[in-house]
C-alpha cells in the first residue's frame, strides 16, 4: 500500500510539477518560493493516510497548493507588519542603496526597481513613491490616500518587504 501511494505521488509530481510552479509563480513572484512550494504540497500528498479516498487528486493537489500560498501570504504580511519603519536602524538600512553586483548597471536595477513596483497595490506603491521620492510626512501621506498614518506605515512595510523579495532575486 505504501508503495503505490508513493508512485501515485510520483506521478501527480511528474505530470503537475511544472504546473503547480506556474501556479505558486503567479501568485508569489520569486522562483526559489514557487519551487519550494510545490515541493511541499507533494510532502503533504504524501502524509495523506488514505490516497485512495482523494476522488478527485488534481483538485485536491491544488486545494493543498491554494492553502500554502495563502499561508505564505499570511506570513509575509505578519512578517511585514512586525517590521516598524520608524526604527532608526531600518531607517538607515533604507537609506543606502544595497552595492550594486558588477554584471547590473544602474539602468537595469532602475528597471527591476520600476518593475517590483508596478507588482505592488495602488496604495501600496503611492506610499512608497509619496514617502521616498517626494519624502512626505506619514501623515501627509496619509491625508492624500484619506487613511490614517498607522495605515501607511502598514502599507510602506508591505510595499518595501515585497520590494525587497524581488530585488533580492538574482535572475
Amino acid at each position: 500500500m505504501a508503495i503505490s501511494k508513493i508512485s501515485f505521488v510520483e506521478k501527480m509530481f511528474a505530470e503537475h510539477r511544472g504546473a503547480l510552479q506556474q501556479f505558486f509563480l503567479r501568485r508569489m513572484r520569486t522562483k526559489s518560493d514557487a519551487a519550494d512550494l510545490a515541493q511541499e504540497v507533494y510532502v503533504r500528498m504524501l502524509r495523506v493516510r488514505d490516497a485512495e479516498a482523494i476522488r478527485d487528486p488534481q483538485r485536491y493537489l491544488y486545494s493543498i497548493a491554494s492553502n500554502l500560498a495563502k499561508e505564505h501570504a499570511w506570513r509575509d504580511r505578519r512578517q511585514a507588519m512586525q517590521l516598524d519603519v520608524d526604527d532608526g536602524s531600518v531607517q538607515e538600512q533604507l537609506a543606502h542603496l544595497p552595492a550594486l553586483d558588477g554584471e547590473l548597471d544602474a539602468a537595469r536595477e532602475a528597471a527591476r526597481l520600476n518593475a517590483a513596483l508596478a507588482q505592488l497595490p495602488a496604495r501600496w506603491r503611492l506610499a512608497l513613491i509619496l514617502q521616498y521620492r517626494y519624502e512626505l510626512s506619514y501623515q501627509e501621506i496619509a491625508d492624500r490616500l484619506g487613511v490614517s498614518s498607522s495605515m501607511v506605515k502598514k502599507y510602506l512595510a508591505q510595499g518595501l518587504a515585497h520590494c525587497r523579495r524581488l530585488m533580492a532575486e538574482v535572475d
